[in-house]
């Protein structure tokens, strides 16, 4: 069972807000689900400024909310947009019709959602790698970093036996996430989520409709099991909760009970928390005992290697026909990777490296090269100062 939780955004740009998001299994909208762009064209984890570190205060400031939205008419009845989705949320997951239709009576148009989900207006922005880092591998989560692995460190090495998942790389998702659940946003998650599924601001993205709609039935399933109570549970403005920031999806097929209760609090159990995220990379295809980055000298036409998405591409002997050597022999060698191009736009300049199935299986918790090179750095600074080597080599 899942305790309402609290939960945090942060970042930079158009990612998913919240990071461990995870694709419902049976689609619950007309619309046809797309691949969102490749992970190197967002500079961002999430949608709002990285780095920021605020509180946000979305949640409902008044009983009556905001009707005749288009998916509540302003008797409160569903619209028939939400009344067909309600309909279809109730066969596909066997959920009694009243309980999916009284929750998105409840819902209310959250405007601030939109407004934080909607394109910018502005000049795009240009991407660069050195600012993005320095939002993340800095010394406020770095020192507590090491202090969250101190205290912690029983759980993390149970957990990293059990799954085969560093301590450091656990640790430094939950710093770039939550700061170790320092910031915490108060968005009702139902309104959140009802918003994005039915008036997302973008018409130009219906992937992102159907995302949300994904979102929303497993909310819908998760109240409807007991597991949460949807009407009152909190996160991010896109729905995020807990330390590790999971969507109701990855709620649903990947968080882990870490302290033996018969809960698990993604908010209030670190245990929980940190059990949930090693799963998680390891359901998305974490290999123990590689590194995240091979010991890979490339050559100087590595940006022509690119192929961005989410998988590794090349053999090792691939790389080595194209002028890769290796510093050092491993496990590595044996298993797919993947050009990592972290660009410095302002700059004009790119670091290239080579990332392992663990590089791209962090992508899977958010999909930035950024983000998942932030969390390999961050873990990086904080092995180092816990005496453990590098998990990047």
């Amino acid at each position: 069972m899942f305790k309402p939780a609290f939960f945090v955004y942060l970042a930079l740009t158009a990612c998913l807000a919240g990071c461990a998001s995870s694709h419902t299994h049976n689609a619950v909208s007309a619309a046809p689900a797309q691949q969102s762009a490749p992970p190197q064209a967002s500079a961002s984890p999430n949608t709002s400024p990285a780095g920021s570190d605020t509180s946000s205060n979305g949640a409902r400031t008044s009983p009556a909310g905001t009707r005749g939205d288009g998916f509540l008419m302003q008797d409160g009845q569903l619209a028939p947009e939400a009344q067909a989705y309600a309909e279809q949320v109730a066969s596909q997951l066997q959920i009694p019709l009243g309980h999916v239709e009284a929750l998105l009576m409840d819902t209310r148009y959250n405007p601030a959602v939109a407004r934080l989900m909607s394109p910018a207006k502005t000049t795009k922005v240009r991407k660069s790698w050195v600012t993005y880092r320095k939002r993340f591998v800095e010394p406020i989560r770095i020192r507590a970093g090491v202090q969250f692995w101190q205290e912690n460190q029983e759980a993390l090495n149970d957990t990293a036996k059990k799954y085969g998942v560093p301590p450091s790389i656990i640790v430094a998702i939950i710093g770039v996430e939550t700061v170790y659940g320092r910031y915490t946003g108060n968005f009702s998650v139902l309104d959140a989520l009802a918003t994005l599924a039915f008036r997302y601001p973008d018409p130009n993205r219906p992937e992102r409709t159907q995302l949300f709609r994904d979102q929303l039935a497993d909310l819908i399933q998760l109240d409807h099991a007991g597991e949460l109570d949807a009407r009152t549970a909190l996160g991010s403005f896109a729905g995020a909760m807990g330390l590790p920031q999971f969507m109701p999806g990855s709620l649903l097929r990947y968080a882990a009970n870490g302290d033996g209760d018969q809960t698990i609090d993604l908010h209030n159990s670190r245990q929980d928390a940190i059990a949930s995220v090693a799963r998680f990379l390891r359901e998305h295809g974490w290999q123990p005992g590689l590194p995240v980055f091979a010991p890979v000298s490339l050559p100087a036409s590595a940006g022509g290697l690119v192929q961005g998405g989410l998988e590794p591409t090349y053999t090792w002997a691939q790389l080595q026909a194209h002028g890769a050597s290796a510093q050092a022999a491993g496990a590595w060698q044996h298993h797919k990777l993947g050009i990592v191009d972290l660009v410095d736009e302002p700059r004009n300049q790119a670091e290239y490296r080579s990332g392992t199935p663990n590089f791209f299986a962090i992508t899977h918790y958010n999909r930035s090269y950024f983000y998942a090179a932030s969390v390999a750095d961050l873990a990086r600074e904080l092995a180092s100062r816990m005496g453990y080597g590098d998990p990047n080599e």
